[in-house]
C-alpha cells in the first residue's frame, strides 16, 4: 500500500510518467477522475467535486464556500483508494491529501517555462502568447486553490521527496529515479507507518461523515482515532445529541469504540457570538 503522488503544473507528460511508474511497480494508477468517483461515496455532490478538482481557473470566481468538509471528504476518499494496494496518483491535489508517512513518496515535476508553453500550445492549438497566459493562469488558480484548502504552496520544494526537471531528463530517466527511490528502504511501509495511516484514514472517514451529514455544520469537533478507538469532543447544534453522534460513528468501518465529550450550542448563539 505504498503511495506515490506526482504533481505537475499546466503542461504534459505527468500522466504518462505516472502510468510508467505504476506499471513498473505493479501499482494502480489513479487520476482526478478516479478520485472523483471515490469521493462520491463520501457524500460530496458531483457538481461540487467538479468545482473543487476542476483544472481550469474559472471555477475560483464562483466558489466561495467553506472548503473544510470537501477537503476532509477528499482525504477520506484518497485513503480508501490506498488502503489495500499501492497507488500512483497524478494530479494537483494528491500530495496534500495524505501526510508524509514513510511509505508515501511525493514527487514534483517541473520544466522550463518555454517547454511548458510549447506543450500547452501543441495540446490546445494556441498561439505562444495565449499558451503562456494559459500556463500562468493555471498556476495562479492552483496556487489559490491549494492555499485555500491546505494553507500550502505547491511551489515549495521542501514539501516533496523528489523534484524532477523534465527539461533536463527523459521520462525514462524520471521513471527510473522514482522507481528506485520507491524501492529504497526508507520508503517502505513499517508497522508504525501503517498504523499512522490507518489512524489518519479512520479520522478522515469519521470527520467527513459528520461534516457532510450536518452534525458539525454549525459546531466544531475535535476528532482523534487510534486502533479503532474514536474520542470526539467539541460543540454540536442543539438538535443533535451525543447518542446520535455515537450511533453514526459506530456504523463506520474500522470503528471499535466511541467516546464523546460534546456541548450543545444554544439556539440563540452562532459561531461568531
Amino acid at each position: 500500500m505504498q503511495i506515490i503522488t506526482i504533481y505537475q503544473g499546466a503542461s504534459g507528460s505527468g500522466e504518462e510518467l505516472a502510468r510508467m511508474v505504476a506499471q513498473s511497480l505493479g501499482y494502480h494508477p489513479v487520476d482526478r477522475e478516479v478520485l472523483i468517483e471515490a469521493s462520491l461515496e463520501q457524500g460530496i455532490p458531483e457538481a461540487k467535486l467538479s468545482e473543487i478538482v476542476e483544472r481550469e481557473p474559472t471555477w475560483w470566481a464562483t466558489f466561495t464556500r467553506n472548503l473544510e468538509p470537501y477537503r476532509i471528504a477528499l482525504q477520506a476518499a484518497f485513503c480508501e483508494l490506498a488502503a489495500h494496494r499501492g497507488i500512483v496518483y497524478h494530479g494537483h491535489l494528491g500530495h496534500e491529501l495524505v501526510p508524509k508517512f514513510t511509505h508515501v513518496l511525493k514527487v514534483l515535476l517541473t520544466a522550463p517555462m518555454a517547454m511548458r508553453v510549447e506543450q500547452v500550445r501543441a495540446r490546445h492549438k494556441l498561439t505562444e502568447t495565449a499558451g503562456r497566459r494559459y500556463v500562468e493562469e493555471i498556476d495562479k488558480a492552483r496556487t489559490r486553490r491549494l492555499a485555500a484548502m491546505f494553507g500550502t504552496d505547491w511551489r515549495d520544494a521542501t514539501r516533496y521527496d523528489l523534484v524532477a526537471n523534465l527539461g533536463y531528463m527523459t521520462l525514462e530517466t524520471a521513471r527510473r529515479l522514482i522507481v528506485d527511490t520507491a524501492r529504497a528502504p526508507e520508503y517502505q511501509i513499517t508497522p508504525d507507518s501503517r498504523q499512522a495511516f490507518e489512524n489518519f484514514a479512520l479520522k478522515s472517514r469519521v470527520h467527513a461523515s459528520l461534516l457532510l451529514g450536518g452534525e458539525l455544520a454549525q459546531g466544531r469537533g475535535d476528532i482523534y482515532a487510534r486502533d479503532g478507538e474514536v474520542p470526539v469532543s467539541g460543540t454540536i447544534p442543539d438538535w443533535v445529541s451525543d447518542e446520535q453522534i455515537v450511533d453514526k460513528i459506530k456504523k463506520l468501518p474500522g470503528v471499535k469504540r466511541v467516546s464523546c465529550d460534546l456541548t450543545n450550542l444554544s439556539p440563540s448563539l452562532g459561531l461568531g457570538d
